[in-house]
């Protein structure tokens, strides 16, 4: 089990955004969170990546409890997402967007990659930048390296933002929304992709309101209404549940 989250509850004053939600993700596998808008994915994503700590309950990365632990911590663990908004560094090409991504584990200087001060730049800045060529290549921006993020298409975008994310070599990836405002071709790309870093040996756990990539990638599903867990299990299971029809999926009749 790569992780588990146990009891965990998010208040934002009066709100109870997250209600005592429980769920294992498992090594090397593609699970889904669904639900509505307000249902609480992206704030459990939060609690996960360390950016909230929770009101109460637990969260474990490989047995270790990292609760309530700040997101820098957390990235070293092996933890890394992209964000439904996507946040790159305007002012930086696209291999340098991504090898500011490879600091984190390496311990590079990372202002040596930002402010390109070639004086500072030693072995890990290096290694950095060949790493970030890789990721170039693999999630399909290849001959764009130089571009500003500006140039890109918004898919693009959002594969250089997995790029970056990949660039410290996550044991588990959380992505929110990777396919919004992309068509249907686009988000068959997307699929194939998320399967190839899965293939890799990433564990990935996914939150989208795309159910045809939902149901063609993951494996398990955990669909979330109100805050709280209404089903978990696997695609097909999901599909038929009645609470998850009426809550998310909508009436098949």
């Amino acid at each position: 089990m790569v992780l588990r989250v146990d009891g965990v509850s998010m208040r934002f004053g009066g709100y109870l955004a997250l209600d005592n939600v429980s769920c294992e993700i498992a090594d090397q596998g593609i699970h889904a969170l669904i639900g509505p808008n307000g249902a609480g994915k992206t704030t459990l994503f939060n609690v996960i990546s360390g950016l909230l700590p929770p009101t109460a309950g637990q969260v474990r990365f490989l047995g270790c409890d990292y609760t309530g632990a700040r997101p820098d911590r957390v990235s070293v663990m092996g933890i890394a997402r992209n964000f439904q908004q996507v946040r790159l560094f305007p002012g930086l090409s696209v291999i340098e967007n991504i090898a500011i991504g490879c600091h984190a584990p390496s311990g590079g200087n990372a202002l040596a990659t930002l402010l390109r001060l070639g004086f500072v730049e030693g072995s890990a800045e290096r290694a950095a930048r060949a790493k970030a060529a890789e990721l170039i290549d693999f999630v399909g921006i290849k001959l764009k390296s130089e571009d500003r993020p500006s140039e890109l298409t918004l898919v693009d975008q959002r594969r250089l933002e997995i790029a970056r994310a990949l660039a410290s070599a996550p044991r588990l990836l959380l992505l929110d929304e990777p396919a919004a405002g992309m068509n249907p071709s686009e988000t068959a790309e997307l699929g194939t992709l998320i399967h190839r870093i899965r293939a890799s040996g990433i564990t990935i756990l996914l939150v989208e309101h795309n159910m045809r990539l939902v149901m063609n990638v993951a494996e398990r599903i955990t669909a979330l209404s109100a805050g709280k867990v209404i089903a978990d299990g696997a695609p097909a299971d999901i599909q038929k549940d009645e609470g998850v029809i009426a809550a998310y999926l909508g009436s098949t009749s």
